[in-house]
């Protein structure tokens, strides 16, 4: 008995000596914070940050850490920018992205991995960044941007990231800045290039529609997905985005003074970085000048229409009749020993090189409208070709495979020519997956 109370004084006493210590630990902590703005283990981390002189210090530190920067996108460009952000220290860091993880991603979207296909994006990143800076907030936007969302979203943070890639979102996200009084750093990439640039700096510099009033026609403007790209090169211009970002928040054009520019990379064959001085805002803008017509009103009320105003390409040229699906084609004419047909493959010739099907004849559709319904041209890639022959027509996805079906029957007066509805891609998931598919 006497033994059991001498024990239990002796777990009070070393209840009260922690209680003592902990105060003590609190207290210590308390007066460090007084003394110094960051904790040790910020000046730990940031340290070799915090004496390069352009930085600013502790000060240049705590800009850093209350600053907000929301990246819209966490893809080629986004992936790069993420990390270096949060390991700088930015103090919250916003990602707007409802597309998931997929393998073709992995080349170059080096935020995500192999474990994390078929996750969001913005999820997959804020697992990376949590453990790469447990000081930085994270937060996610699983969403698509749109007219009623975009200023929501946009109105808690300080500085806004564009790494998307297509115009329409590029216009909706300076529209929306532009409202907010918000600066854009805005870049773009594809194959072995990109370019960045700074919109509505502080305010007083351009927006998008500054640069481009009106938008690139819908065939003039290639996705990655089509055109593709070198990991490495948009990834420099994404770590081109972070060191801008950081120069906004360390205030480094406040001291040597903004001028609209246009930065250009170029990896192949030599690897060229390129600045160009543009235009200032222009008082007609329609977002940011004298009269502005895209207001926020406008914008949330959706009289601005960026799908009409960005346009797309129209595919749908063929009739129901015109287009077979990939079993039809494997079933009446892959299959069939006495079926004679010609398959022309209308990708770009180094989609094609990748991976076809064996019978198949190669002529893209730039080369098929070039050729101005001349029979006799077409017939120097395709001998046999001719007025009475059954064409089948193939492409990736079953987009370009429909304007070369409509080509082939208006211009070129083959009656008998029909679509593969979902392309190559399609008759891979449906019929032969041993088929490469990139």
């Amino acid at each position: 008995m006497e033994a059991s109370e001498e024990l239990r004084k002796e777990l009070t006493a070393l209840k009260l000596e922690n209680a003592r210590l902990h105060r003590e630990l609190q207290n210590r902590e308390r007066e460090q914070e007084k003394r110094y703005p960051l904790s040790l283990e910020e000046f730990r981390r940031y340290g070799r940050q915090m004496i390069v002189e352009d930085t600013g210090g502790v000060s240049g530190q705590i800009k850093l850490r209350n600053a907000k920067v929301l990246v819209v996108g966490a893809g080629g460009l986004g992936c790069p920018v993420l990390p270096y952000l949060a390991g700088a220290g930015v103090g919250v860091i916003g990602i707007v992205d409802n597309d998931v993880v997929d393998t073709s991603n992995l080349h170059r979207q080096v935020l995500h991995n192999s474990t994390t296909v078929g996750m969001l994006k913005c999820e997959s990143a804020r697992r990376v960044l949590n453990k790469l800076n447990p000081f930085v907030e994270v937060r996610t936007h699983p969403v698509r941007l749109s007219n009623a969302n975009a200023f929501e979203i946009f109105e808690f943070y300080d500085i806004i990231l564009d790494a998307t890639d297509t115009p329409l979102t590029r216009y909706l996200i300076s529209d929306v800045a532009v409202n907010l009084g918000k600066t854009v750093v805005s870049a773009s990439g594809l194959g072995t290039e990109g370019q960045l640039c700074i919109l509505n700096y502080n305010n007083e510099g351009p927006c998008y529609r500054c640069f481009y009033p009106k938008p690139p026609t819908p065939t003039s403007v290639t996705s990655c997905q089509e055109g593709g790209v070198i990991g490495p090169c948009i990834g420099l211009v994404g770590t081109m985005m972070a060191v801008e970002t950081l120069k906004l928040i360390l205030g480094e054009y406040e001291k040597i003074g903004f001028q609209p520019f246009l930065k250009t990379y170029s990896g192949f064959p030599e690897q060229v970085l390129r600045t160009f001085r543009m235009r200032g805002k222009q008082s007609n803008c329609a977002c940011c000048g004298q009269t502005p017509t895209v207001t926020r009103e406008s914008i949330e009320s959706g009289l601005i229409d960026y799908d009409a105003f960005c346009g797309s390409r129209n595919y749908d040229v063929c009739t129901s009749e015109e287009r077979i699906t990939v079993e039809k084609f494997e079933r009446e004419y892959r299959t069939r020993s006495d079926s004679n047909y010609i398959l022309l493959d209308v990708r770009p010739r180094h989609h094609y090189k990748i991976s076809h099907l064996s019978d198949s004849h190669n002529v893209t559709v730039k080369e098929l409208r070039d050729m101005d319904g001349e029979l006799e041209k077409l017939q120097a890639h395709i001998p046999n070709i001719s007025k009475d022959s059954e064409v089948v027509v193939m492409c990736r996805y079953g987009n370009d495979s429909r304007l070369a079906t409509r080509l082939l029957i208006d211009r070129f007066g083959i009656p008998s020519v029909k679509d593969i509805s979902g392309g190559l891609f399609k008759y891979i998931d449906k019929v032969d997956p041993s088929i490469p598919k990139y």
